[in-house]
């Protein structure tokens, strides 16, 4: 009996090869042919075949030599930094913040612009994602992947923010009008999620599968992980957090997303813990500052003096992690945001001393380990995921 020819097999298997040896030299640097083979468990020939169709593609370039023993030197082949580009944002109402990176995630540029007025999300994003290129000196065209942060509760499903506090201009049909303006795929996140990614990749939850983050800043957000995975939950808003029934505290009420409408931040958990609850809550203990980071950070320097406040925010903080660790069970929560990191150890073992007491579970509590802007980092880590995923499937 004759075989069918499946002529997608050979294809497929090309396909799978350059994705290996593409990921090895991502994360390994230069290689030589033998190693590539060694690593990938690809044979001297299907590597050569490999690494002459990436070389082809404009991907893979000889970056030197590696001196051996005897005989000629072998060719080190690494990942050309200018195949692919790609751009994170971090937009909030103040600044926003772009950063294009290379292939290999090294940010080159990094510009930050005031909106100035604009009411137009798509001319504002286009304005600074024009100007991060012309910094970095790399062509609009040449950008693979775009990844916008910003507050607020994004659909999963359609890619817009359904509402955003903060953001009120930022409606339904942006996600679709910033694509055809910028010409390829744009994906808006939420900031909280964004900073969870970054966490995973970068920080305190590196190959951490279940974790649930914390954001405590001007707001309160939280983003979670399970299976490595971030769970945004059917209407994308999983992590709002802020939102929070807690006993003795007005519920929040007229949370709806009401066209020319800003919805209530009155009530919930918010109300206890945002970074102005926590300026006011400082100043009846005697401490004050320009923010609430600088008064929660004299707290600390305070030594015995300043225990009572940090203690009292670790109690109100401790009834969100509670709540959610009760239903979750992560076994890790990471602290972030100016409250936070103002905080550092002596929030963070309050915290979990005090979710230790109340409920049947004990997480451990620690800081986050991200520094910089980690709205912006998460931003650049997920536009370089779905960059390399294109190029490993195309």
């Amino acid at each position: 009996m004759r075989m069918e020819r499946r002529p997608g097999v050979p294809r497929l298997l090309r396909e799978i090869n350059d994705r290996a040896a593409l990921e090895l030299l991502l994360a390994s640097g230069p290689l030589t042919r033998g190693q590539i083979g060694e690593l990938t468990g690809l044979s001297k020939v299907t590597a050569s075949q490999t690494l002459a169709r990436l070389e082809g593609r404009g991907l893979v370039e000889v970056a030197g030599e590696q001196a051996g023993g005897r005989g000629p030197n072998a060719a080190l082949y690494g990942i050309i930094s200018s195949s692919a580009y790609v751009a994170g944002l971090d937009v909030g109402p103040e600044f926003v913040t772009t950063a294009i990176a290379d292939i290999h995630g090294e940010i080159i540029a990094e510009v930050r612009v005031a909106p100035k007025g604009h009411d137009d999300p798509v001319a504002l994003v286009h304005s600074a994602v024009v100007k991060a290129c012309r910094s970095a000196k790399v062509a609009l065209s040449k950008l693979r992947s775009v990844v916008i942060g910003t507050p607020g509760v994004v659909d999963p499903r359609s890619g817009d923010v359904r509402f955003s506090f903060d953001l009120p201009g930022w409606h339904e049909g942006i996600h679709e009008a910033l694509a055809r303006d910028l010409r390829r795929d744009v994906r808006i996140e939420n900031d909280v999620n964004l900073v969870a990614i970054a966490e995973r990749t970068l920080g305190a939850a590196r190959e951490v599968d279940d974790f649930v983050l914390l954001w405590v800043g001007r707001g309160i957000g939280l983003g979670v992980v399970l299976g490595g995975r971030l769970h945004r939950g059917r209407s994308g808003s999983a992590g709002e957090i802020g939102y929070l029934p807690v006993p003795g505290v007005p519920l929040a009420e007229d949370v709806r997303a009401v066209p020319g409408r800003l919805p209530s931040l009155a009530g919930g958990l918010q109300s206890l813990v945002s970074a102005e609850a926590v300026a006011e809550l400082a100043a009846t203990y005697g401490f004050e500052g320009e923010n609430a980071a600088e008064c929660v950070a004299a707290a600390v320097a305070a030594g015995e003096r300043g225990e009572p406040l940090i203690n009292d925010i670790a109690g109100r903080l401790a009834l969100g992690v509670a709540s959610v660790c009760v239903v979750l069970d992560p076994g890790l929560v990471v602290l972030a945001g100016e409250v936070s990191r103002a905080g550092g150890d002596e929030l963070t073992s309050r915290i979990e001393e005090a979710v230790a007491r109340s409920c049947p579970v004990r997480p451990q509590v620690v800081a986050s380990e991200v520094g910089g802007n980690p709205v912006l980092r998460g931003a650049v880590i997920a536009a370089l995921e779905q960059a390399r995923e294109e190029i490993f499937t195309s």
